[in-house]
Formats: structure tokens, C-alpha cells, sequence
């Protein structure tokens, strides 16, 4: 906390969570923090129950009601996995508990498990009843995890709340999810500064400053959580076709929007679609900003009338939008 503003975190979704007011309120900071940890308990696939693990415990038995806001996100996440060529798979859970990257136990699974684990991971195999709020994963083995799109649910939610306190200029940081409400009245161009992490450096080691103005910053990059076996590293960004991580030039890739639901789906597709097909999608949505980072330490910003990057690290090549 300093004369500016005001800042508080909190150990939340696996992650620090913290939120920045220029005004004192410590109602909207009990508000927000309580509605993260009841979103938490809904959402979550690391607890033996919730309204997510009621599900994936009923595979291949009954459908189970969800509440409103459970349903709604499970509708645009399997939206989002039916995309063209999506990497994006709301049912990609029995892989990600195969693999256990991030946790402790994991390893580099073998070829039949693997081939298993993928016949149960078809997202159009997930059946959505919007008339009673069900929702039915019809194999034994089936687990919705939506781990790659719940910080930014929740950041969106968050927002709302702070709104409801009539707060209209803040930030939240849910780990790789930033979300900026309104202008900053802390600086002079009125731009909120957002850090893009340096891939496999210390957590201060700085890329560049984004700057934006009420616009969410997602980062998805292979340096979050991955391990090291016979010298290869294995991330956590897997590919649903191949049951492996996905493989390619990025190390991350940021994603500037106007919301950050839309961020967490689209840092992933567009991760899995690369560079060429990545920047061919975004001419198409223009209303979304990107940076890719790449493992030859280039830096190439497409759509860039959504933000502000300044390089910090000389040892990396910067590319502007054509």
C-alpha cells in the first residue's frame, strides 16, 4: 500500500489474487475475496467436491443440475472447445490428471495411457440440458476441468462486484489473468501498467510494459508449470489431438480484450494455432490485441491499437503489427 493507492492479495485458485483500489474499501475487499472463494468452491477440480466434481463423479451414470452460473460457463467452454481447429477442450481432464504437470507425481505418461485417456476427452460428447440445467458426461471416465477459463470468469465477476461498490478505477491480478477497470488516475497518460513476465526467469524479470485502459491482459505461456525428464520439457498447455503438450515456436502468448473470459480462451486457441495461423485468426478479430513470444526471443504484437508495449529486454526483437 502506498500514498496512491491501495493494495491487498489474498492465497486464492492456487494463485496470489490481489487488487488494487485508490480508495479505501475494505467492504468491496471482503466482497470481492468471499466472491472469489464461493466461485472457487464451484468451479474447481483440486477438491472432492463441487458443483464441477459432481459432474465428473456422475460419468457415464446421470446427469447433474448445476446452478446458473456453473451452466453458463460450461455452455461457452464447450463453445469455445467446438471452434475450429480449438485446443481449447473443456473435457480434457483425464489428460491433465494423467500428466499431474504442476503437481506432485508427475511423469511422462505411457503411449496406451495416453491413447486411453483421449477417448474419453471428445467435448461434443458432453450433453447440456439448458431446460433443467443438467449437464451429462456419458462415459465412465469423462472429467470436465476448467482450470484454463475460470480466473477469467472470475475476474469478470469481480469487476461487476467492484461496480456494485460504485468503483470504477481499480486492477485485479489473478496470477497470469490482469484485469483493469476504467483509466488510472495514477498516471499521466491515464494508462494501467501491466508487467509481461520474462519466460523462465525470476518472477521480477520483466519483457516489457503493456499499457491499457479498462482492458483485461492474459498471459499463457509454457514456463507457468512444467517438469524436466531426459531433457525434455513437458508443459502444461496440452494438445487434445496428441494427448501430448503442444509443440511449436511460442513460449507465451498474451492476449489484450475487452473482457477476460475472452482472454483465457483465446491465449489458448491462438497458442495452439502459432504464429502464421495465429496472426491469420486475429485479422479476423480485430477486437483483440496479442503478443507472441518466442523461443528465438522475438516479440511480435498483432493488432496493436488496443495497447502500449515498451521492450525492456534488448536481447529480444521487437515486431509490430503490418
Amino acid at each position: 500500500m502506498n500514498n496512491a493507492c491501495f493494495t491487498y492479495s489474498q492465497q486464492l485458485m492456487g494463485t496470489t489474487v490481489s487488487l488494487q483500489l485508490l480508495t479505501e474499501n475494505l467492504q468491496a475487499v471482503a466482497a470481492v475475496f468471499n466472491t472469489i472463494e464461493a466461485l472457487e468452491a464451484l468451479l474447481t477440480v483440486n477438491r472432492e467436491h463441487s458443483e464441477v466434481m459432481n459432474i465428473n463423479h456422475a460419468a457415464g451414470k446421470h446427469p447433474v443440475t448445476v446452478s446458473d452460473l456453473v451452466f453458463d460457463l460450461i455452455m461457452q467452454a464447450k463453445q469455445a472447445s467446438l471452434l475450429p481447429n480449438s485446443i481449447f477442450n473443456l473435457a480434457i481432464g483425464p489428460l491433465v490428471k494423467l500428466w499431474k504437470i504442476g503437481f506432485s507425481g508427475h511423469t511422462v505418461p505411457d503411449s496406451q495411457s495416453i491413447s486411453e485417456k483421449l477417448a474419453l476427452t471428445d467435448p461434443r460428447l458432453i450433453v447440456l440440458n439448458k431446460q433443467n440445467n443438467s449437464v451429462y458426461l456419458p462415459k465412465t471416465g469423462m472429467e470436465i476441468d476448467l482450470g484454463a477459463i475460470a480466473k477469467g470468469y472470475i475476474a469478470d465477476i469481480i469487476k461487476l462486484v467492484l461496480v456494485q461498490y460504485d468503483i470504477h478505477h481499480a486492477i485485479i491480478n489473478c496470477g497470469g489473468n490482469v484485469l483493469t477497470i476504467g483509466s488510472s488516475p495514477l498516471s499521466p497518460n491515464k494508462y494501467w501498467k501491466v508487467g509481461l513476465k520474462k519466460p523462465f526467469a525470476s518472477a521480477t524479470s520483466l519483457l516489457g510494459i503493456i499499457r491499457v485502459q479498462d482492458k483485461s491482459v492474459v498471459t499463457s505461456g509454457i514456463y507457468e508449470r512444467y517438469f524436466i525428464q531426459n531433457n525434455h520439457l513437458y508443459h502444461h498447455i496440452i494438445n487434445p489431438a496428441t494427448g501430448f503438450p503442444l509443440d511449436n515456436e511460442l513460449e507465451s502468448i498474451t492476449i489484450i480484450s475487452e473482457n477476460s473470459l475472452t482472454g483465457d480462451i483465446f491465449s489458448t486457441i491462438l497458442y495452439g494455432l502459432g504464429i502464421k495461423k495465429g496472426r491469420e485468426e486475429l485479422n479476423k478479430r480485430t477486437s483483440i490485441g496479442a503478443i507472441f513470444v518466442t523461443k528465438d526471443k522475438q516479440i511480435i504484437l498483432q493488432n496493436d491499437q488496443h495497447f502500449q508495449f515498451q521492450l525492456l529486454d534488448k536481447n529480444y526483437q521487437l515486431h509490430k503489427s503490418v
